[in-house]
């Protein structure tokens, strides 16, 4: 039998769908506080929070994670019921299964397995656990981190327990994400009546020049860490639901993901520009989501290659390519950071899954880190 399956299907059948934790935390802390953890308890507002550490002494590493997971969908779809832990033809499905409740099961057997190996291990090591990382990410991480500044006290490595890998476990690190930047653009006309254009004003097609100019826009060329940064329209929403009325506004959200060749201001300055080249009456709001971070180098990046290449024998690839995580919060404090979990091609699918004896690989490979950083 493997711990790590058993508790993973023990946090699968936990149905915390963001930003509940229903008892996930609860049950990491009670397997945590014998090995010698002082846990503490961070909630803010609904948001649960653990900050657990073992040790006082630096260097500090840090597992952090999530215990929160996206809603399962029309449950009637799923070939299993979501939130029962199922195996089936060597996978174990279930929501959370590979985002992220494999990473969090495998981070605590490798921290059980290096503690009883090493009970006087160098520095100390922490868990920073939220549930609120699928959500809006107001109260979780980013509270904790703002908690644990204040009292000066700094993680020196980070691993994130996301889903890096692309087809086998180790085969891909996120050593660094772009930044994310979201803009709701509200376009002002005068709402009237189809057949008398003239006694109107229609914001939608006053908006489309400047839409496709933002769309075909090259923002930067990017570089050898990030690719060029994104400009993507994600919704956009305009009219009366009559086909003869010009509607009055148009409402446009779209969001950036941008490299470290521009920052957040430049973006904004650029776009403002645009939009009041083509004389657009208009209000936007803007929500800062990130700034980019990247570990290049350094004790974290090599011993996670190091540890995947003597658990696997793989190579592994190093990216800031995909979507944003917690290890933005992070990096800032001057962490060194990279994210390492299993296969995402099913997370926040229907039957999400993940293969079994990937979970006691990762928990090997968490395992090997800890050894080459702090034994």
């Amino acid at each position: 039998m493997s711990r790590t399956l058993d508790l993973t299907k023990d946090l699968i059948n936990r149905k915390s769908v963001t930003p509940e934790d229903a008892g996930c935390q609860e049950m990491m802390a009670n397997i945590l506080a014998p090995l010698g953890f002082e846990v503490q308890d961070l909630t803010f507002a609904d948001t649960k929070n653990i900050w657990a550490r073992r040790g006082t002494e630096e260097p500090l590493f840090c597992f952090a994670g999530h215990t929160d997971v996206v809603p399962s969908g029309p449950e009637k779809n799923w070939q299993t019921p979501p939130f029962e832990a199922t195996e089936k033809n060597g996978y174990i499905h279930g929501r959370g299964a590979a985002d992220m409740k494999g990473s969090l099961a495998a981070m605590l057997v490798a921290t059980e397995n290096f503690v009883k190996a090493n009970p006087l291990h160098k520095g100390s090591i922490a868990f920073l656990i939220t549930s609120d990382e699928e959500g809006p990410f107001i109260n979780g991480t980013t509270k904790v981190i703002d908690t644990l500044e204040a009292r000066n006290e700094k993680i020196t490595w980070c691993l994130v327990g996301e889903p890096s890998s692309t087809n086998e476990v180790g085969d891909v690190v996120k050593n660094g994400r772009r930044g994310s930047l979201t803009g709701d653009l509200l376009v002002k006309g005068i709402q009237g009546h189809v057949a008398y254009p003239h006694l109107a004003r229609n914001p939608i097609h006053e908006s489309t020049l400047a839409l496709a100019e933002l769309a075909n826009t090259h923002w930067d060329k990017g570089n050898d860490s990030f690719p060029a940064t994104s400009f993507q329209i994600s919704n956009i929403n305009g009219g009366t639901g009559a086909g003869n009325v010009i509607p009055g506004e148009l409402k446009i959200c779209f969001n950036f993901r941008f490299s470290t060749e521009v920052t957040d201001q430049e973006l904004i300055t650029r776009t403002i520009k645009v939009l009041n080249a083509h004389k657009l009456d208009y209000d936007i709001n803007w929500t800062f989501n990130g700034q980019p971070f990247l570990t290049d180098c350094g004790k974290l990046v090599e011993a996670t290659q190091q540890a995947i290449k003597h658990c696997t024998g793989r190579d592994t690839l190093l990216s800031t390519a995909g979507g944003t995580s917690d290890g933005r919060f992070i990096a800032p404090t001057g962490a060194q950071v990279i994210e390492l979990g299993p296969v995402n091609a099913t997370i926040h699918k229907i039957d999400e899954c993940v293969k079994i004896d990937d979970l006691d690989t990762l928990a090997e490979i968490y395992q090997d880190i800890l050894q080459r950083l702090l034994a």
